[in-house]
């Protein structure tokens, strides 16, 4: 998995990074589930992925993710360096945004399991 930050993560950075709506619900979704493909977070967040990505490469770029390419999937995760402070913040996040969070699992439900999801969305 690659990340491209050189520096360490800040807490000025990491809430420059989540202070955007979708780049703070592109991170809470990715932590509740591990590890996510960039056409399962367009459907969970219904946009576009040119905006989705851009948004992926910004949080890459602040060191919050990592991707991982298999194929013509790029799949993301949060950064394996990331501090122990910065997992706190983002639990108190998925916590502060419980309800939106629901919503999204739901839309991500939708899509069903892989596999198939890829063979039906991507």
């Amino acid at each position: 998995m690659k990340a491209s930050t050189s520096l360490p993560l800040t807490p000025l950075q990491l809430f420059k990074c989540l202070s955007d709506d979708t780049r703070l619900s592109l991170v809470l979704l990715i932590a509740q589930e591990g590890e996510l493909c960039v056409c399962e977070m367009t459907y969970a967040l219904d946009l576009s992925q040119p905006k989705v990505s851009r948004h992926l490469a910004q949080l890459r770029q602040c060191g919050l993710l990592c991707d991982q390419r298999d194929g013509q999937w790029v799949y993301y995760r949060l950064a394996s360096g990331l501090p122990v402070w910065g997992h706190a913040m983002i639990e108190a996040g998925q916590a502060g945004e419980q309800q939106r969070m629901e919503k999204l699992t739901r839309r991500l439900r939708a899509m069903g399991d892989r596999p198939g999801r890829r063979a039906v969305f991507c």
